[in-house]
C-alpha cells in the first residue's frame, strides 16, 4: 500500500510583501526642525493588509533605531529571515492584516531606501555623506505623517513603536492630536536619559575613531569604517539586554575551550565576547555609519517636554486612547519613565492603560518572540475597543 503525503503548495507571488517608495517635497522641501530644508525626499514602506472602504483601520508601526521598513512577511522565496516583528503582524496576529491595515516605513535619515546620507544629493551628484542635514524624532514623524496623507489617510486607527519607535508615537500624538484614534508607547520615554546618552556617545566615539570613516567621506571605493561600527553596535547591544538575561545565557562560559588561556591575544575567550562580535559582524552587513550618527542624536535630542512645559501640555490635545507599556528589566527605558507617562496622561483626563511586563529580557523584550504573547495580550483588546469606540462611534454619530 502507498501512503501519500500532501506537500506544501508553493509560495505564491501574493505571498511576499512588496517594497514601495514614493517621493515627497518635490514641489516644495521640507524645513527641518534646525531651519535646513530638504527634498526630494523618497520614503520606502511596506504595507499589509487592506485599506477599509472608509480608511479607518490604518495602524502606523514606528520602528526602532536601527530597523526598517521590513516589519514582517519576506520579500523572495530565498529570504533567509522573515521581517523583524514577523511573530506580530500578520494574519490572525496581534497587528492582525484581516482586519487592520498595517504601514511601516523607514525613518528619514536612515539606509534602507528613504532618503538619508547615502542617497545621492541633488545639487551636487554624489552621497550626501556627512553633509546630510541634521534631523529630529520630530522630522522624522513629519515625514511619515506626510506619508499616510499622500496614502489618503486622515486618522490612523493606532500608532505603534518600541524605543525610538516609542518616541516617534509620543511625538505623533503631540504633534498631530487629531491623527490618531489611539498610541501603543511600547519601552520608551518623554526623553532619553543621561545614561542613555552617554552609551550614544561612546558608540559615536568608535565611528568617528575609524581612520576608515575620513569625516564621514567613505562611499565609492574605500573602506567603509566598519570596526568602528560594529563597536558602536556592540556597545548599544549591551544596553538592549538586561544582567539576568545575560547571566541565563552565557553566563562565565567560554567560547572554544574549557580552561582560560591566558592569552590576550584572544579576544573572544567567553561566549559573551563572541555573541558581541556576531552582533557587530552582522550589523555592518545592513547599516551605514553615517545614518547611525545621525539616527543617535535625533534619539539623544529627542525631549517632549522642551517646547511643550510639561508631558501633560503635550499630550492633552488629542483624544487618543494610550497603551503604555514598560518591561521590569529595562534599565535604558526603566518603568518610571513609563509610569510618569500614564501619571501626565491621567492628569489631563486621557484614557490610558498601563502595563509593566515581567521579563528578563530588557529592553529588547518587545522584539523578542517568546514574549510577544504577554504583549499581544494587550494590544489586540486594546485595538478592538479602540476600533469600537473611536471608529464604530464616529461613524455612528456622522450617520
Amino acid at each position: 500500500m502507498t501512503i501519500e503525503t500532501a506537500s506544501a503548495a508553493p509560495p505564491k507571488e501574493s505571498d511576499f510583501v512588496q517594497r514601495q517608495a514614493v517621493t515627497l517635497y518635490d514641489q516644495h522641501p521640507l524645513t527641518l526642525a534646525s531651519g535646513r530644508t530638504i527634498g526630494p525626499v523618497t520614503v520606502t514602506f511596506q504595507t499589509y493588509g487592506d485599506l477599509s472602504p472608509n480608511r479607518d483601520n490604518a495602524i502606523f508601526v514606528c520602528h526602532a533605531l536601527t530597523g526598517d521598513a521590513h516589519v514582517a512577511g519576506r520579500h523572495h522565496p530565498d529570504d533567509r529571515k522573515s521581517g523583524w516583528w514577523d511573530a506580530f503582524v500578520g494574519p490572525g496576529k496581534a497587528l492582525d492584516t484581516n482586519r487592520y491595515f498595517v504601514i511601516c516605513a523607514n525613518v528619514l535619515g536612515g539606509c534602507q531606501g528613504t532618503t538619508g546620507p547615502t542617497s545621492i544629493n541633488p545639487e551636487t551628484g554624489v552621497p550626501w555623506g556627512p553633509d546630510f542635514p541634521f534631523i529630529t524624532v520630530s522630522d522624522i514623524v513629519t515625514v511619515h505623517k506626510a506619508l499616510v496623507d499622500h496614502l489618503g489617510i486622515e486618522r490612523l486607527l493606532a500608532a505603534i513603536g518600541g524605543s525610538l519607535g516609542g518616541m516617534q508615537v509620543l511625538e505623533w500624538a503631540a504633534r498631530y492630536p487629531d491623527s490618531l484614534a489611539s498610541a501603543i508607547v511600547l519601552a520608551a520615554g518623554a526623553k532619553l536619559n543621561a545614561q542613555g546618552i552617554a552609551f550614544n556617545a561612546v558608540g559615536r566615539r568608535a565611528i568617528y575613531a575609524d581612520p576608515a570613516f575620513k569625516s564621514g567621506h567613505y562611499y565609492g571605493d574605500g573602506e567603509a569604517p566598519r570596526f568602528g561600527l560594529a563597536l558602536a553596535r556592540m556597545i548599544a547591544h549591551i544596553t538592549y539586554l538586561s544582567e539576568q538575561s545575560i547571566e541565563l545565557k552565557f553566563g562565565r562560559k567560554l567560547q572554544h575551550s574549557d580552561e582560560l588561556t591566558y592569552d590576550l591575544a584572544k579576544e573572544t575567550e567567553f561566549q559573551i565576547e563572541s555573541y558581541l562580535h556576531y552582533q557587530g559582524k552582522q550589523f555592518v552587513e545592513r547599516f551605514d555609519a553615517n545614518s547611525y550618527l545621525l539616527v543617535t542624536r535625533a534619539m539623544d535630542y529627542f525631549d517632549l517636554i522642551e517646547s511643550r512645559g510639561s508631558i501633560a501640555s503635550a499630550l492633552g490635545k488629542t483624544d487618543a486612547r494610550f497603551l503604555v507599556v514598560a518591561y521590569t528589566t529595562d534599565w535604558l527605558f526603566p518603568t518610571q519613565q513609563s509610569r510618569e507617562i500614564v501619571r501626565s496622561l491621567m492628569e489631563t483626563g486621557r484614557d490610558v492603560s498601563f502595563a509593566e511586563l515581567d521579563s528578563p529580557y530588557g529592553h529588547d523584550a518587545f522584539l523578542i518572540d517568546s514574549e510577544l504573547p504577554m504583549l499581544d495580550r494587550l494590544v489586540t483588546p486594546f485595538l478592538e475597543t479602540t476600533y469600537r469606540s473611536k471608529v464604530e462611534g464616529r461613524r455612528s454619530n456622522s450617520s
